[in-house]
C-alpha cells in the first residue's frame, strides 16, 4: 500500500492558525468532497471551535456519484448536527441557498447580542476545509467581483480582511486551510486521490494502483469501457500497453500511465465516482 508522509510541526502550526481564526467568526462554512466525504472531513474541528454553528458544503457533485450523495448527506446531518447542503457551485441559486443558511444559523447568536444589550451587526464567517475542496472557489463565488473589502478588524491581521457579503453578512477573505493529520493511511491516500494532499507527499504509481482497485471494485464497467480494456486484468501496466505508452526498454512507462489515471478521473473524464461507501465506517 502507497505510504503518505506527514510533517507534524507544519500540521501543529496550521491548527494553532485555524483555531485563531474560527475564533473570529460566528458561523463556520465547511467543505467536503463527496467524492470522499468520510475521509475529507476533519474529525477535531468540534475541538477547535466548540458551539460554532457549522453549514457543511458536499462540494464536487459535479464529479460524484448522484446515487451516493443523499444517502452520504443524510449520515453527516445526523452525525455533526449540522445542516449539509450538496453543491457543485455552479448555480447561483446554490450561493443564495448559502447565504440565507448562513443568516439562519446565526439568529440565535444575534439575538443574545441584542439581549446583553450589544449594536447588531453582520454575521461573521469564514471557509474552512482539506486543501483543494473548493474553498477558494467558494469564497470567490459568495464575494462576486462588485464586493468591497471592509477592513480588519481587531485581533485580525493585516493580511487577514472581511468582505462584506450583503448587509447581513461579513466574510473573512482567506480559507481556514483543515491540516491534514491522519493517522489512517486509507484515508490519506483517498485524499491523495482527491488531489488534497501535495504531490511531494506521495508516489503517483502507488496512488493509482490504489485507486484502481476501488473503481474496479465499484465502477467496474466504466474503467473497462473508457480504457478498452475487454478480457485483461484493470492495471497500470495493461493500460499503458493499451495506449502504446512504452519506455526505450520495452517496458510500460507506469508514471505516465499513473499520472494519466489519478488526472481523468480527478477530472471526471471516465465517469462520476464516488469513492468511499457508508458501510465501510459501518454506518450502515
Amino acid at each position: 500500500m502507497a505510504h503518505i508522509h506527514w510533517y507534524p510541526g507544519h500540521i501543529a502550526k496550521a491548527q494553532k492558525q485555524l483555531k485563531e481564526k474560527l475564533n473570529l467568526v460566528d458561523v463556520i462554512i465547511e467543505i467536503i468532497d463527496i467524492r470522499i466525504p468520510y475521509s475529507s472531513r476533519y474529525k477535531d474541528i468540534e475541538k477547535l471551535c466548540p458551539n460554532k454553528k457549522r453549514l457543511i458544503l458536499a462540494n464536487k457533485s459535479d464529479l460524484s456519484d448522484d446515487n451516493f450523495d443523499k444517502i452520504w448527506t443524510k449520515i453527516i446531518e445526523k452525525e455533526t448536527n449540522s445542516k449539509v447542503l450538496i453543491t457543485n457551485l455552479s448555480k447561483k441559486s446554490d450561493i443564495k441557498l448559502i447565504t440565507n443558511l448562513v443568516i439562519d444559523l446565526s439568529k440565535e447568536i444575534m439575538q443574545k447580542r441584542l439581549e446583553k444589550g450589544l449594536l447588531t451587526r453582520p454575521t461573521r464567517t469564514m471557509v474552512v476545509g482539506m486543501p483543494n475542496v473548493g474553498k477558494s472557489s467558494t469564497i470567490n463565488r459568495l464575494v462576486g467581483r462588485s464586493k468591497t473589502k471592509t477592513g480588519a478588524k481587531a485581533g485580525v491581521t493585516r493580511q487577514q480582511q472581511w468582505v462584506r457579503i450583503n448587509d447581513k453578512i461579513e466574510l473573512l477573505d482567506t480559507p481556514g486551510i483543515i491540516p491534514t493529520i491522519q493517522d489512517d493511511q486509507n484515508q490519506a491516500i483517498r485524499l491523495a486521490m482527491v488531489n488534497s494532499i501535495g504531490e511531494n507527499a506521495y508516489e503517483a504509481e502507488s496512488v493509482a494502483f490504489e485507486l484502481l482497485k476501488i473503481l474496479e471494485k465499484y465502477y467496474e464497467k466504466e474503467i473497462r469501457s473508457y480504457y478498452n480494456l475487454k478480457d485483461e486484468e484493470i492495471t497500470l501496466e495493461n493500460i499503458a500497453l493499451k495506449r502504446n505508452w512504452i519506455l526505450k526498454q520495452g517496458i510500460a512507462d507506469i508514471k505516465r500511465t499513473a499520472l494519466t489515471v489519478l488526472s481523468n478521473f480527478r477530472e471526471g473524464k471516465i465517469g462520476k465516482f464516488t469513492l468511499e461507501r457508508p458501510e465501510e465506517y459501518g454506518l450502515i
